[in-house]
C-alpha cells in the first residue's frame, strides 16, 4: 500500500477530473475511500482489522460516469478491480453464476497483474538467458561461415555483436518453444460454481500430459520476444506470485457491482422474481460483509475488499435492498444528468476526448478534421435535446451523434487523402439537424 503514501484525496480527483467531467461529490467519496485504505495501513495492528471498507453505492442514471470513477481509481491505486453486473447473478441452488465467483475471478485477475509485475522485475535476466539460446540457434547455422582457424566461441562473440546492433533482424532461425498442453474440455455444472470445478479438473488433467515443444520458423526478433517471455515466466516464483496476489485482493481489491437497483424488490413485494432478487441479495451479503471463499489459489477473505455499487434506480430505491446490505454501504452519492455545457466539455477536455479520438483515427487516413468551437457545441445541443426526449442514455449519446455526423467522411476517408474538413455548426445542423427535430427518427437513429 505504500504507493497510495503520495495520494491525498485532492491528488485523486484531480486525476480522476482528466478522465471524467462533473460529479464532484462522487469523485470525493472515491477519493476519500482509497485514503481510507492508506490511512487503515498506518494504524497498531490490533486496531486495523476492525476497520471495515467505506462502501459505496452510486446512484444515477446511465452514462454519467459512475464505472469510469470506478475504473480509474482501480488504475491509479494499481488494485485488482472486476465490474460485475449484479442481475447476472442466481442465488445458490439455480443454473448460473455464483456470487463467490466474483471473488475467484478478482483473485485471477490479480494473479494476471502480479505474474507481468514479477516478469518486468526479471525481464533484464530473461533476456540475457534469451540472447544464449538465440546464439545457440544462429551458431549451428552459421557453422559454415567459421573463418579458418576461428573458434566457435569467436562465432559466438561475433554473432552476439551482430544481434545487439540488429544486423541479424531479417535473419529467420528455426526455434523450439514449449507448446500449452491440449486438456480435453469439461463443463460440470453444480450450485458451488462451475467455473472453479472446471479449472480444478482442467489443473488435474494437464499434469497427465507431458510438457510438448515445437518447432517453429521465426524472424530473430520475433524468436528472441518469444525466448524472453518463456525465460521470464521461468524466473517468475508462482509461490510467491500467489502470496502476493492473495494479499493484493484482500487489502486493496476493489469490486463494482453494477445495476444493483435490478436485484431490489420494487415496491417491497415477496413474490415473482422478487423472491430470487432476495435471494441473490443474501448471498451476496456474506462477501460484502467479509467471509472466506476458497479459489484455486487458496482461500480468500473479502473483509477489506472495497464494494462500489451502482444503479438507475429508476424503479426501485436503495431503501429497497435488504437492510442487511444497505448497511454494508455506508457512503451514497447522486450523479447529476449531463448538460450541454458537460457535453461540450466531455467531447474536448478529458485526456481520451471523442473529438481528438476522431482527429486521431482519420488522421491515419491523411484527412485533418477541424472541429470548430460552434460545431462542438452544436454536437453537444443535439445530445443533450435527444437525452431530453429520449431515453436519457448521458455521454453515450455523444458516441451515437459523431458516428452519425461522420458516416460519410469515415466512409469516403480513404478516397479524400490530404482534405481537411472543418466541422463548425453549419456543417453539423446541415447533416443532423432534421434528424434531431424528428422525434420518432431520433428514437431510432441517435
Amino acid at each position: 500500500m505504500s504507493e497510495l503514501r503520495s495520494f491525498t484525496p485532492r491528488e485523486i480527483v484531480s486525476e480522476l477530473d482528466r478522465y471524467v467531467v462533473g460529479q464532484r461529490e462522487a469523485k470525493r467519496a472515491v477519493a476519500i475511500a482509497l485514503r481510507n485504505r492508506w490511512r487503515r495501513q498506518q494504524v497498531p495492528p490490533e486496531l486495523r482489522d476492525e476497520i471495515a471498507p467505506k462502501n459505496i453505492i452510486m446512484i444515477g442514471p446511465t452514462g454519467v460516469g459512475k464505472t469510469e470513477i470506478a475504473r480509474r481509481l482501480a488504475k491509479l491505486a494499481q488494485a485488482p478491480f472486476l465490474k460485475v453486473e449484479a442481475s447476472k447473478f442466481t442465488e445458490v441452488g439455480y443454473v448460473g453464476r455464483d456470487v463467490e465467483s466474483i471473488v475467484r475471478d478478482l483473485t485471477e485477475l490479480a494473479i494476471q497483474m502480479v505474474t507481468e509485475e514479477e516478469k518486468r522485475k526479471v525481464r533484464a535476466r530473461a533476456e540475457e538467458r534469451a540472447e544464449e539460446r538465440l546464439l545457440d540457434a544462429l551458431v549451428p547455422a552459421s557453422g559454415s561461415t567459421t573463418p579458418p582457424g576461428g573458434s566457435l566461441s569467436e562465432t559466438r562473440e561475433k554473432l552476439r555483436r551482430m544481434l545487439r546492433q540488429g544486423l541479424l533482424d531479417d535473419r529467420e532461425v528455426e526455434v523450439e518453444l514449449a507448446e500449452a498442453p491440449a486438456t480435453p474440455s469439461l463443463s460440470i455444472f453444480t450450485p458451488q460454481g462451475v467455473e472453479e470445478l472446471g479449472l480444478q479438473f482442467k489443473d488435474l488433467l494437464g499434469n497427465l500430459f507431458p510438457n510438448r515443444t515445437r518447432r517453429r520458423k521465426l524472424r530473430v526478433p520475433a524468436a528472441r520476444e518469444a525466448f524472453v517471455a518463456e525465460e521470464a515466466a521461468r524466473l517468475v516464483d508462482p509461490d510467491k506470485v500467489r502470496e502476493a496476489a492473495i494479499q493484493r485482493v484482500e487489502q486493496t481489491g476493489i469490486v463494482f457491482l453494477d445495476e444493483i437497483d435490478k436485484i431490489a424488490a420494487s415496491g417491497g413485494g415477496k413474490h415473482g422474481p422478487d423472491v430470487s432478487r432476495e435471494g441473490v441479495q443474501r448471498d451476496l451479503l456474506p462477501i460484502v460483509e467479509g467471509s472466506t471463499v476458497q479459489t484455486k489459489h487458496g482461500a480468500v477473505r473479502t473483509d477489506h475488499v472495497l464494494f462500489i455499487a451502482a444503479g438507475a434506480f429508476h424503479v426501485a430505491k436503495p431503501s429497497d435492498l435488504l437492510p442487511e446490505l444497505q448497511g454494508r454501504f455506508p457512503i451514497r452519492v447522486e450523479l447529476a444528468s449531463l448538460t450541454t455545457d458537460d457535453f461540450v466539455r466531455i467531447l474536448t477536455e478529458p485526456a481520451n476526448a471523442l473529438v481528438r479520438q476522431y482527429v486521431a483515427l482519420l488522421a491515419t487516413e491523411g484527412v485533418e478534421l477541424d472541429f470548430r468551437d460552434d460545431g462542438v457545441r452544436a454536437i453537444a445541443e443535439i445530445a443533450a435535446s435527444v437525452n431530453a426526449r429520449t431515453e436519457d442514455i448521458g455521454a453515450r449519446r455523444l458516441h451515437t451523434v459523431l458516428e452519425r455526423l461522420l458516416d460519410e467522411v469515415s466512409f469516403d476517408a480513404p478516397d479524400l487523402g490530404g482534405k481537411r474538413i472543418v466541422i463548425d455548426g453549419d456543417f453539423v445542423r446541415e447533416r443532423l439537424g432534421e434528424l434531431a427535430r424528428d422525434e420518432d427518427l431520433s428514437r431510432y437513429i441517435l
